[in-house]
């Protein structure tokens, strides 16, 4: 019994990923739609403006060529442009547009609606457990 529910975390992992996905872009939908790695991107670019491509995606746990695609498509939405780095003419750089600093905008307006929902039912002492181990799940899943 003890490991079928240990084997459901999985299912029940990606579910709820689906429905996380699923409710930020009917939140973010109009004329600024993010996807959540979008969002993501964007959250990053507010605090880091004109960092590295590379830095971006391990940031957001994505690889280089995703990044690569990711950051081609946010580009032609007009959310961000792409700079060589002067130092380093190989290295790119991502800067945010004022289109994409307002999609951010928006996008964290919606993702703290969606954090109260989150916490609704939870004390602080149980989301902290959730926090902590889901924090942990990017390092014990590396290969």
């Amino acid at each position: 019994m003890k490991d079928q529910k240990r084997a459901r975390l999985v299912f029940l992992l990606n579910v709820a990923q689906r429905a996380l996905d699923r409710w930020i872009e009917a939140a973010t939908q109009g004329p600024t739609a993010l996807t959540p790695a979008q969002a993501g991107t964007l959250f990053f670019l507010a605090q880091h403006d004109g960092a590295l491509i590379g830095d971006v995606a391990d940031a957001l746990g994505i690889g280089a060529p995703g990044m690569s695609g990711l950051a081609n498509r946010m580009e032609q939405a007009g959310f961000l442009v792409r700079q060589r780095d002067a130092d380093d003419g190989r290295a790119i750089r991502l800067y945010q547009t004022e289109e994409g600093r307002l999609a951010g905008q928006k996008a964290k307006v919606a993702l703290a609606a969606l954090n109260t929902r989150l916490y609704e039912g939870f004390n602080e002492d149980e989301m902290a457990i959730v926090a902590r181990w889901l924090e942990t799940l990017p390092q014990r899943l590396e290969h």
